[in-house]
């Protein structure tokens, strides 16, 4: 029996139809959750008897997460060469010239060439190279209409929103809850942009990770007995330009750029 090792696998034995009759909104948000075991590929009404045959019940994360990221990461920049990037460009809010698209990632430019080498201002990680690629080749361009929701209440969120909680909030959460000053001059670093008037929380800041991809991180302090917490919320078009696994792994890279420049500005204290 054939063994698939990661959702890009999955995702070439469908027809990119993205038909929805097997109850996810993309063929690539369906491999996602055939490969996390949440369905069966045999879901896929698409799919020939041969092949159902052939690897139903046969998939399971071999790797790591961060080796299943490094693969997705490498499926998808050699997807890139057959992309016409600059009408990707015009269509996704990014620029092109001189054989690569540039757009900007939290602030920043991000570029990807027509070979699929990518360069950026920031410090990236694969995480976040993953919704960025995502965007620039399945991305439909459909702007913000400034209506929010949190994960869970995407149309594909209900089988990822446990890993989002895990993964996202709960670990931003742990960074605002150490230091919370600290927590938003980072998201600063970011652009992030005041975002009380739309929502009622202690704190609110509105990211761009993407030009038609906000999303924003709210943030309630603990008082009266009450524990604090904190939500991650997306625009209501999101799973127009992502799909859902590029989502949560958009708030993943997000956690870990914060957490990295949590240890530096730690390690900055400590040795002066």
């Amino acid at each position: 029996m054939a063994q698939l090792t990661n959702p890009m696998e999955i995702f070439k034995l469908l027809d990119n139809s993205n038909c929805r009759q097997c109850g996810q909104p993309t063929c690539m948000a369906f491999a996602a959750a055939v490969f996390r075991g949440q369905q069966d590929i045999s879901e896929c009404p698409k799919l020939d008897a041969d092949t159902v045959a052939q690897f139903s019940e046969k998939t399971g994360q071999q790797t790591t997460p961060d080796q299943e990221v490094e693969e997705t990461v490498k499926q998808l920049k050699a997807e890139v060469p057959k992309m016409d990037l600059a009408s990707a460009a015009e269509r996704l809010g990014g620029r092109y010239s001189n054989g690569r698209i540039t757009v900007k990632v939290l602030g920043k430019d991000f570029h990807v060439d027509t070979k699929g080498r990518l360069s950026a201002e920031i410090h990236t990680n694969a995480w976040v190279s993953v919704p960025v690629l995502t965007y620039i080749l399945y991305g439909n361009g459909v702007s913000p209409i400034n209506k929010w929701v949190p994960f869970r209440e995407l149309s594909a969120g209900k089988s990822w929103v446990g890993l989002f909680e895990q993964r996202c909030e709960k670990p931003l959460k742990q960074i605002a809850d150490s230091d919370p000053e600290l927590f938003f001059d980072l998201l600063d670093l970011f652009n992030g942009r005041d975002g009380s008037a739309q929502f009622d929380a202690d704190v609110a800041v509105i990211l761009h990770p993407l030009p038609k991809v906000p999303m924003a991180v709210c943030y309630w302090r603990a008082e009266d007995g009450l524990d604090s917490s904190l939500h991650v919320f997306f625009d209501a078009t999101v799973e127009e330009n992502l799909t859902i696994g590029s989502i949560f792994s958009l708030g993943a890279g997000l956690v870990r750029m914060l957490e990295k420049l949590v240890m530096r500005h730690q390690n900055q204290i400590a040795f002066g």
